[in-house]
């Protein structure tokens, strides 16, 4: 699978789209409405800003004091100055050249009986852009250029890389095959030799993950540069990255820092995104929630309102290291083989086949590209044969529309009916949300929540997000916060992302809950861990199946500076297979330690262990058994860990990093096989060595002498005792005579040549479990 298609057709990607000012602005303000499940808030705002607001207001205040003693005159002269001052400041064109050299251009002015409001090229083959200096050019003949000669050429060299940058973008959107876009990227390449920043961008990242260009590291790196230099913040942003991974450069977080700052002021969502998690965590700035919540609020704003009802994309987080540990253990992956199994079943008719699929295909995942002509065909199908889930979902994909399903309200809601009439919660949804927003139906709320309460008690997330919704705003019920507290709960346990963004929204401002800064930035995380920059997770895993470890540890890497824990993981478990020859061999373990402790402190008990092991052998660091165990002890007390108890019995057995204790020893094995039948076999091994550690101990302990002495034969055994032990030696003696001789006689002596033996080979060396 391909991401859709990677780059190619959302710039908003990976390499993010930039906020406006006008934009960042919005999103700092807060409110109370809703709006398609999303809490827009207005007045609920953190202590922090309430003082720096209340300063605000107190100088506004003053100022409109001020104004107010000023009386109508002398408003009218400052107003008339402050226009004086503007048409002063506002820049005039003079002419270069032509007839009129030096005099101001004059707009509009007339040419071929049309008017002109500014420069144009009509009238001459070289494109270059004149004005008249009057008002009616045939009549005085009065004009000249509004560029130099140069300005001209840089002009007309910027366009022609607008039309190659535009060609590229047309055949990247329109392609899925991988050879048209390795072609549309050749386009891109040509527009960014011609110095076109939206091209240098694609390029640039292009260079960095290796898509559909070979992967170089160093040509991105001068490509980031220039964009930097041009103030894109995208350039800032992959910048930052650079200098915090050390890829290209000396590894620098300072640098990073401010990269990635300069980013975020720029507007670039990603810069956002990594401030966030850099000050969650503490990474090179001091802890800060409230700093971190105002850098994932901003994200998850644009999240939010970038997901549809449907729930968003799905995310496949899959890591390396659980494939490696269990073979077996399913990804969430369909093979190729039962996703065409499932569609001859559904060409047989079969209509849970074809609901599946439809489902599938609407919202893509699972190893299914998002297909909203095959998802409307499936449902179709399974609809004419009656399914009322199937005629729930084309009613969504009519009610929201898309380049395949023109929107249409009536032939939504008769869907809908339809579905809902035949008990479905996603057609009573739906039907809920026609009366609640008016869509082909007199807006009534009361019909509106009857069916959202339907749908939320037979668990529909849709339904009891709306639900919550109706309680938070007060709309056709009482306001109620408990009431949509506790549906933005169970719709959030269904994992609506909108469900996660109003709690995160309620915990932000303290409406309904006490407020918590905390819980807030982990529900906004969540949200902006929906982003569509999550595909790279998916397009990362397929570089890295098809044995590009180079093109996938990136990809992870600028992942994990998110704030993925998957992708901090599988950067680390790549790194840890020295599977990436980017980074250099010294470099590998330190690399792989730091994100094992990243991955570890957002709860991954493998990273944790992991991270016992790197301090047990001293990979990346120096060997300390006593933080080894510390990082056991953890994963065994917090996730109940196997492997965990095990290395901790280990420990106690050997004394390493702790005081030698065989019995706690036995204790951390014994526990080690109740956590998982896999450490049976192992902690049964372990055992006996115990055992047999402790006899040696025990007789090392005792004086053998002194327990001889103790025992007496004659009382034991009798008077005559070594009479019968005589007896029984010689017995023994002549039965080994007796069958000696027996053996001898009957084996026949041979005559002639004898048969060689063939030698045999010497027993291999016994080797000790790894």
């Amino acid at each position: 699978m391909s991401l859709p298609d990677e780059e190619g057709n959302q710039d908003e990607s990976l390499e993010s789209k930039t906020l406006s000012a006008e934009d960042q602005v919005k999103d700092h303000s807060t409110g109370t409405r809703v709006v398609a499940g999303q809490i827009f808030l207005e007045s609920g705002k953190s202590d922090s800003q309430s003082e720096n607001e209340e300063s605000f207001h107190s100088q506004e205040e003053e100022k409109e004091n001020s104004l107010e003693e000023l009386n109508s005159l002398e408003m009218s002269n400052l107003l008339n100055k402050d226009l004086e001052e503007a048409e002063i400041q506002s820049p005039v064109l003079t002419a270069i050249g032509g007839t009129a050299d030096g005099e101001p251009c004059h707009f509009p002015f007339l040419f071929m009986e049309k008017e002109y409001a500014e420069c144009t090229a009509d009238g001459r083959e070289d494109g270059r852009l004149w004005c008249a200096t009057t008002y009616d050019y045939k009549k005085d003949q009065k004009w000249g250029f509004c560029e130099s000669e140069e300005q001209s050429n840089k002009r007309r060299q910027m366009q022609e890389a607008e039309d190659v940058y535009q060609i590229g973008m047309k055949i990247l959107n329109e392609s899925s095959k991988k050879a048209q876009k390795k072609v549309a990227y050749q386009y891109l390449l040509k527009a960014a030799d011609m110095n076109h920043t939206k091209a240098m961008e694609k390029v640039s990242y292009a260079l960095l993950f290796g898509d559909y260009l070979k992967q170089n590291i160093q040509s991105s790196k001068e490509l980031f540069e220039k964009l930097t230099e041009e103030g894109s913040p995208k350039g800032q942003m992959a910048l930052g990255f650079l200098y915090a991974s050390g890829l290209g450069v000396n590894s620098s977080q300072a640098k990073a820092l401010v990269y990635y700052t300069f980013g975020a002021l720029g507007g670039n969502l990603i810069a956002h995104m990594i401030l966030g998690y850099r000050y969650w965590a503490g990474i090179g700035v001091l802890q800060s929630c409230e700093s971190a919540l105002t850098h994932y609020r901003l994200v998850a704003n644009h999240v939010a309102s970038d997901i549809s009802l449907t729930g968003g994309t799905v995310v496949q987080r899959i890591r390396l290291a659980d494939e490696v540990e269990n073979p077996g253990m399913a990804s969430g992956m369909l093979e190729e083989d039962l996703i065409q199994y499932y569609q001859f079943l559904a060409e047989k008719g079969d209509v849970q086949a074809q609901v599946g699929l439809g489902q599938l295909h609407l919202h893509g995942g699972r190893g299914v590209e998002q297909n909203h002509q095959r998802a409307f065909e499936y449902f179709n199908q399974a609809a004419n044969a009656g399914n009322s889930h199937a005629m729930a979902f084309l009613g969504k994909m009519y009610s929201e529309g898309s380049d395949v399903v023109p929107q249409s309200n009536e032939t939504a809601l008769q869907y809908f009916k339809k579905a809902a009439d035949m008990g479905n919660p996603v057609g009573q949804s739906g039907l809920g949300m026609a009366y609640l927003y008016g869509r082909g139906v007199p807006v009534n709320y009361e019909l509106a929540l009857k069916y959202f309460q339907k749908a939320a008690e037979q668990g529909w997330v849709d339904g009891q997000l709306q639900l919550g919704s109706m309680y938070y705003n007060g709309i056709g019920v009482k306001k109620d916060y408990k009431q949509a507290l506790k549906y933005f709960n169970l719709a959030s346990q269904g994992g609506h992302i909108l469900a996660f963004y109003n709690l995160a929204q309620m915990h932000a401002t303290g409406t309904g809950v006490m407020r918590s800064c905390h819980t807030a930035v982990e529900l906004f995380k969540n949200v902006c861990e929906r982003g569509r920059w999550s595909e790279r997770l998916m397009t990362a895993y397929n570089s890295y199946k098809d044995g590009d470890s180079n093109s996938a540890v990136v990809q992870y890497l600028l992942l994990a500076e998110q704030g993925y824990e998957v992708a901090q993981s599988n950067a680390a478990f790549i790194l840890d297979q020295k599977e990436a020859s980017i980074v250099g061999e010294n470099e590998t373990y330190p690399r792989a330690l730091l994100h094992w402790n990243r991955a570890a402190s957002q709860g991954y008990t493998v990273a944790r262990i992991k991270l016992g092991d790197y301090h047990f052998y001293g990979f990346g660091t120096d060997v300390d058994y006593e933080t080894a165990f510390i990082h056991y002890r953890l994963a065994s007390e917090q996730q109940h860990s196997a492997q965990a108890m095990f290395n901790l019995g280990y420990m106690h057995e050997k004394g390493l990093g702790i005081k030698q204790d065989i019995h706690l020893a036995k204790r951390f094995y014994d526990m080690a096989a109740e956590a998982s039948p896999d450490a049976q076999v192992p902690v049964f091994l372990a055992l006996c060595k115990l055992g047999v550690i402790y006899s040696l101990q025990y007789i090392r302990e005792i004086n053998i002498r002194e327990v001889f002495s103790h025992i007496d034969m004659d009382q034991l055994l009798g008077p005559e005792w070594d009479l019968y032990l005589m007896t029984i030696i010689a017995l023994l003696l002549g039965t080994i005579i007796a069958y000696r001789q027996r053996q001898h006689q009957a084996i026949p002596r041979a005559a002639g040549l004898r048969p060689a033996v063939p030698q045999q080979e010497p027993p291999p060396e016994h080797q000790p479990p790894q």
